[in-house]
Parts: C-alpha cells; structure tokens; sequence
C-alpha cells in the first residue's frame, strides 16, 4: 500500500466510539487526508471528533451510508474506506431488527458498489467477534463458520457475506476485521461499561441481565483502533482478522471493578430478565493479527479503570445524551423486566 502520507482516507461512521478514536490514530500518524461520513444518529456525536478539525487533512461530512449518491460523491476522490458505521446496539436490534438489515447489510453494498465503481485501493470493513455466536470454551478462529444468534449479529454477518462476495467476484480489495467487546471513553451509554458507570454516578441501579455470568473478550477502544490501522497498511485483501483484547472476564466483574472504584454500594445491581437469545461467552483467536506486529498494548485494569474515571470526570459529555431518545430507549429495553432472586 501507498505511504499513508499519501492516502486519502474515509472513515464512516467515523463520529462513533471506535470510528472517531481510529480518525484520531490516522490523523496522529499523519495520513494525507481523513474525512468523517457519519449520518449523526444517537450514537454519532460531533463532540467525539471536535479536537480533529485544527487537522488540516480532516473533513468532516454528514450523510447515510445508504445513500448511494452521497456516498459516490464522497468516495469518488478517495483511496480508502474504513467502515464502521453500523447500527451495533443487541438490545435494540431486538426492538427493531429492520434498522439493523437496512445500515448493515444494504448501506454496506451501497459502499461496495462505490468502491468497485472508482477502483478504491482497500475497502476495510470493520465487524465484530458476536459473528461466531457464543462459543463455550477455546477460542474462535477466522476461518469458523458463523453462526449468529440475534439480529444485529447476523446482519453483521450478512454484510460480511457481501464484503466477501464483492472481493471474490469483482475483485474489491476488501478485508474484515472482527473485534471483541470494545471499552473506552466517549462510549454512547447504552452500552453495558457505561451503562453501570453512570447510573452508579446518578445513583441509579445497575441492570444485569440473569445471573451475570455471562463472558465477553474486552479490549480498549485505543488498541482497537491501531489494529484496524494495521489491517489497513498491512491485512491481505480477501481476508478476515480477528482483533481481541485476550480479556474473557464475567459481567459481574466488570459491575465489581465500577462499583469499588466509585466506592459505591453493592445494592445498586440489579439482576433483572436476561436478554432473549444471550450469547453466554465470547473469545477470539488474535494469531493472525498478532503476526503482522499487533498486539493489546493497555492492561485491562488499568484501562478499566481510566475509562471509569473518565466518564466520572466528564459529565458534561454523557448527561445530556442520557435524556429524550435515551431515556425512551431505556424505558422500553428494561419495562416489565422482573427481578431475578
């Protein structure tokens, strides 16, 4: 691949958590140009990406990646798209499955046709390691079969299919990564870390689904970024790679880790009905990735612990998110949902 001094990069969906911190990897190791597409739903926040625009190279565009017209004239200059604007949430998949089909699986085509149509140098499409479905014991491997168990997971695998189906058919230099469960600041709190850390600062309870034993592989959101940086310069077209934190820990430990870094009291979780279809455990096989120099740089504690403090030191970013659409949101997701004793 061309020096990155010289690649003209777009990142959609670039204005969430992941996406803005792996705008802020390309700017930091000087790519020519990086241009944000994000439609700006709930998940997508201005403020995220605010600190890049002194960037000279940094653009920042608002459109829907199912937009074919908007996207030709975005991508028509570029040299690279990383994708990861999706709609990424389990718990609203469950609400409105139709959302997730429409971004995930259609907006991914749309991008795919753009990328065959102007002859892009990489097409990256950013997935996630719940593409496996729930996997008891060991590791999954990239060449597993997928087997995915609610509907944000198996849209997610169904735009993977395309990714594939382009790269195979008409060539698209396209690779994939999946990641495992990602943690960091400017996370939109519906997520579960978030979740727990800011109904503890609001004195709220903390919902956790059945017993909490449920296992997820968690890496920072930092880490996460550089190794789709890596598979940018570096991942082979027509190849999937697995980018895990090696961090397979309980629910309930990350609750614990929270409650004693805030010093709150143990009477804030509440077990509530657990998620239809929960995936018990997930854990990703990185040898791939690992072999082309990647590696998790930040100890899980201490990342855990930084990402607690950050949302306990930045109130200002979360409360006004935790109103209106939100609030609805919760309501809907945690009604009705009986104690578990």
């Amino acid at each position: 691949m061309q020096h990155p001094s010289c690649a003209r990069v777009v990142v959609t969906g670039g204005a969430g958590f992941i996406g803005s911190e792996f705008a802020r990897v390309l700017v930091e190791r000087g790519y020519r140009s990086v241009t944000v597409f994000d439609k700006l739903t709930y998940a997508g926040n201005p403020a995220n990406i605010a600190d890049l625009a002194a960037y000279p190279g940094f653009t920042f565009v608002q459109g829907d990646i199912c937009d074919a017209a908007r996207v030709d004239e975005v991508l028509a200059d570029a040299d690279i798209v990383v994708n990861f604007a999706a709609e990424t949430h389990v718990d609203r998949s469950l609400l409105h499955p139709g959302e997730f089909i429409q971004t995930d699986v259609f907006g991914v085509w749309v991008l795919l046709e753009a990328a065959r149509k102007f002859g892009l140098a990489k097409f990256v499409h950013v997935s996630t390691d719940e593409v496996y479905g729930e996997i008891l014991s060991g590791s999954s491997v990239e060449t597993d079969a997928l087997s995915p168990r609610n509907p944000y997971s198996a849209s997610k695998a169904g735009g993977e299919m395309m990714v594939l189906a382009y790269a195979a058919t008409y060539g698209v230099p396209a690779v994939i990564s999946r990641g495992s469960n990602t943690y960091g600041p400017r996370q939109y709190p519906e997520k579960f870390l978030p979740l727990a850390t800011t109904n503890v600062l609001e004195g709220r309870p903390i919902p956790v689904y059945g017993n909490g034993r449920q296992m997820r592989d968690w890496m920072h959101v930092r880490d996460h970024a550089e190794g789709i940086e890596l598979l940018v310069r570096e991942g082979r077209a027509g190849e999937v790679y697995n980018v895990g934190g090696g961090n397979v820990r309980e629910n309930l430990l990350i609750v614990e880790y929270i409650l004693d870094e805030l010093d709150a009291p143990r009477d804030l979780v509440t077990h509530v009905t657990d998620r239809q279809g929960h995936d018990i455990r997930y854990s990703l096989d990185t040898t791939k990735i690992r072999s082309l120099g990647w590696q998790p740089r930040i100890p899980f504690e201490d990342g855990v612990r930084e990402t607690i403090r950050w949302y306990r030191d930045n109130r200002s970013w979360w409360e006004p998110l935790k109103s209106g659409e939100y609030e609805e949101y919760y309501r809907r997701n945690y009604a009705g949902r009986e104690l578990v004793r």
